[in-house]
């Protein structure tokens, strides 16, 4: 069989030696038989005549682990007639069985049938073509591929004679689209017509690829259909009428650079899945795609409308943004969540009240310093919008009791509020908004000279989950504040500036609260040594401690570094008794400090500093001089350079 039989299909060299010198090759085959494949395919060649006395030296015999061999042995050459009256003779066998009888030789058949083993029990029936495979010596040879044949179930892709003969030129492979789909009519969108169509039927995919080059030494006169492709539908070797050795694949190598240029300069963005640049656009601000990427085409403002953009809105800072603008989005967009109109001057009670009529289901409602609204929109929010959990309206003067009370009434679900700097509000308003809303967590209240002790005792009495707590500069005192130990959850304490705290009602605080990881005690003058070391060894969850312009010296920084083993963050700055002896005891004993602020402390020596930041180089000490210089190396990371900056 040849190399049908063959896994690699090395061609025989031509003789170089003599034949008494030359040595007897191994053949990669499975049944180590004759090359006949290629008596039949290049009978007519110039190379079969040239090495036709080797195979008669050798005998054209090959012994194997089966023992077969093929007709044609012991030392009978085949010539070109003889080899077209075989091909003439296997043309005419039907079965696989026929085909490995007329292989065998009549006594390795006899010890075949003697042994009662079928003749295909060691060659399997895939490896023996059907007899329509050949036809007579100097016609065109056709391998199809894939076409099912009784018997034989698998291509012969594999199998092709590889001779690599001088006739028998190699062709360059062309470039070809990656993968070619069924068309609803049975043939191929991308190309392949005629019989590419007849091998859908058979489950494969194949493209026409670069035909095989003939031979121009034939002679025969048969003749042979057009070739399909190397790898594609079919396989034609033409022997017979061909003298053109130029690789025939060139032109189809030209087009399918072209087609791939052509698709690779329509490529465009908008070709992208739109889920991708929902992700893509989302990245940008609502200014950029207000003003910008809406006007690239319609498509990108269709986009810009989607309705995931406009759940979450902020037009912080934006004065372009009124009233109409918001009736607007309430109209269409009513799954609003969240709206964030800082600093928006041109917005007033009437278009937050539409906005909140039309969205109900907002969550989260965000309007530092709209100085403007008052009650009347506040008020709008808590009645249409009762699944609110976060309402930050700092430095709102207008804003009085009425519109808490409506928050303590409608949203039980309230969780974060910020009322810093509205001077409007007092503990009525403040006790009402505690009663209604349990759930609260965060609190904060700044320089709101009408909340006093009893707004405290409220909020620790009705909000057990509080977990953030901020008086800052308001009227409160140590009776007040001793009540937020009862705050189990207490996570985050602002006390800041608080003119009547005294330093045992906040060595209680940090005792009874566990959970309390940052204290804010600047500003208050009596905080002195002895409040920070019982703060040192108590907080055993304290990670951030913060004293600037307190009574505080030496002593409570080296208490910090000998007690805590906690604390993160120190920031003991405007503290005129802090020297350079402090700095450096709790740069050496403290184990977990990573940031100590000595801002203005005018007794610490800048050397000193210096000094520390080389042998701690894992905290940050902050000074005027080492802030400055932080500053300008990041103005350098970012390109920045002296030769560059504007001197006007």
């Amino acid at each position: 069989m040849g190399h049908l039989f063959s896994k690699n299909g090395y061609r025989l060299k031509k003789r170089t030696r003599k034949l008494h010198h030359r040595k007897k090759k191994k053949r990669n085959c499975f049944l180590h038989g004759p090359c006949m494949l290629c008596f039949i395919v290049h009978g007519n060649s110039g190379g079969f005549d040239d090495e036709s006395d080797h195979f008669e030296a050798n005998g054209c015999r090959h012994n194997s682990i089966t023992g077969i061999s093929v007709p044609g042995v012991g030392g009978v050459g085949i010539g070109a007639a003889a080899a077209t009256k075989l091909a003439e003779r296997y043309a005419t066998l039907a079965s696989p069985e026929d085909c490995s009888k007329f292989l065998l030789s009549p006594r390795e058949l006899a010890i075949w049938e003697g042994q009662g083993r079928s003749l295909l029990s060691a060659v399997p029936a895939k490896l023996i073509p059907p007899p329509a495979l050949f036809r007579t010596a100097g016609v065109s040879v056709t391998v199809p591929i894939p076409v099912p044949v009784p018997g034989c179930t698998s291509d012969y892709t594999e199998m092709v004679c590889k001779r690599k003969c001088s006739e028998v030129q190699r062709c360059t492979p062309c470039k070809q689209p990656r993968c070619a789909f069924a068309a609803p009519d049975g043939g191929l969108e991308n190309g392949g017509g005629g019989e590419a169509a007849s091998n859908s039927e058979t489950g494969h995919c194949h493209l026409p690829l670069c035909p095989l080059p003939s031979s121009s030494s034939s002679s025969a006169s048969s003749s042979s259909s057009p070739a399909d492709g190397c790898c594609g539908l079919g396989l034609h070797a033409d022997l017979s009428n061909s003298s053109d050795s130029s690789p025939p694949c060139a032109h189809n190598y030209d087009d399918c650079q072209a087609r791939s240029s052509e698709a690779a300069d329509n490529l465009s963005i908008n070709h992208l899945p739109s889920s991708i640049l929902l992700k893509v656009l989302s990245h940008l601000t609502v200014k950029e795609r207000c003003l910008c990427a809406s006007l690239v085409c319609k498509y990108w403002r269709d986009l810009c409308l989607d309705f995931q953009f406009w759940k979450q809105i902020d037009l912080s800072g934006l004065q372009q943004v009124n009233d109409d603008l918001l009736v607007k989005i309430a109209s269409r967009r009513q799954n609003v969540t969240e709206i964030n109109i800082s600093d928006c001057r041109a917005v007033h009670d009437h278009g937050v009240s539409s906005l909140a009529s039309q969205c109900p289901g907002l969550q989260k409602y965000t309007a530092y310093r709209c100085k403007q609204l008052g009650d009347i929109s506040l008020c709008a929010l808590a009645t249409h919008c009762p699944l609110l959990v976060k309402v930050h309206v700092g430095n709102q003067d207008k804003l009085t009791d009425a519109a808490l009370k409506k928050l303590g009434e409608h949203c039980g679900e309230l969780k974060d509020i910020h009322l810093g700097q509205c001077y409007g509000i007092s503990d009525d308003g403040i006790m009402a908004l505690a009663r209604g809303c349990p759930k609260l967590q965060r609190l904060y209240l700044q320089e709101n000279k009408m909340v006093t002790d009893q707004s405290v005792r409220a909020v620790a009495e009705h909000c057990p989950e509080l977990q953030f707590v901020g008086f800052m500069g308001c009227p409160v005192t140590s009776q007040g504040v001793i009540h937020l130990t009862a705050l189990r959850n207490l996570s985050v304490l602002d006390l800041r500036h608080i003119s009547e705290l005294n330093n045992e009602t906040v060595m209680e605080v940090v005792r009874k609260c566990r959970n309390l990881s940052s204290l804010n005690l600047c500003l208050n003058w009596s905080i002195n040594d002895r409040c920070v070391e019982i703060i040192a060894k108590e907080g055993r969850s304290l990670k951030e401690l913060y004293l600037v312009s307190c009574k505080i010296t030496d002593h409570a920084l080296i208490a910090i570094g000998q007690y805590s083993s906690t604390i993160e963050t120190v920031d003991a700055g405007w503290c005129k008794d802090i020297t350079d002896q402090g700095a450096t005891q709790i740069a050496q004993s403290s184990k977990s400090l990573r940031y100590l602020g000595l801002m203005r402390c005018d007794k610490v020596n800048e050397e000193t500093v210096e000094r520390l930041v080389v042998q701690y180089p894992h905290i940050v000490f902050s000074t005027v001089m080492q802030d400055c210089k932080r500053t300008l190396e990041r103005a350098y990371q970012m390109g920045w350079s002296p030769n560059t900056s504007n001197t006007s």
